[in-house]
């Protein structure tokens, strides 16, 4: 669309300044261009005002939104249910199992006194770590304290869920 299209709309629509009116009404008088392009447009604005617009059936809306809740009606657990969380949930425990066998089968050592069956004995001697350097009061009560916030939370999702179980 050119400009004299845009000002032309705009002098139809009457959205353009008093002094825009004024300049557009010489040009539509003077130029002959101008007037011939005018009265196309305002033959074009009739025949758009005289057309009838389409509207949607009353049913519509309804059969739209129907159409909605049956799609999320025939998953609702895919969107509760997270496959990467379970994978990760299970990863983590698989990993802390075989750390904890890696870990006991390098502490196993073997003696044997002798070959025969008989007198053969089995000396296992596992060598756990020395936790006391660990366990410092500080790492005690750090622990204390996220319990006790976990264990707050917990008792308040739960009254939540009890509450709004009884206002159903």
């Amino acid at each position: 669309m050119n400009t004299m299209e845009e000002k032309l709309w705009n002098y139809i629509d009457g959205t353009c300044s008093a002094e825009e009116q004024k300049a557009i009404d010489t040009l539509i008088v003077q130029d002959e261009v101008y007037r011939r392009k005018y009265e196309e447009l305002v033959s074009l604005n009739q025949q758009f005002s005289k057309m009838e617009l389409d509207e949607p059936s009353m049913a519509f809306t309804y059969n739209v939104m129907e159409g909605i809740r049956a799609e999320y009606a025939q998953q609702p657990l895919k969107a509760a249910i997270n496959k990467r969380i379970i994978k990760g949930i299970a990863i983590f425990f698989i990993v802390s199992i075989l750390l904890v066998l890696v870990f006991a089968l390098s502490n196993i050592h073997f003696s044997s006194g002798n070959a025969a069956f008989g007198n053969a004995s089995l000396d296992i001697k596992i060598k756990f770590p020395d936790i006391k350097n660990y366990l410092t009061p500080g790492v005690i009560e750090g622990f204390l304290f996220f319990d006790l916030v976990l264990g707050l939370f917990l008792f308040d999702a739960y009254l939540r869920r009890k509450s709004v179980s009884k206002q159903l």
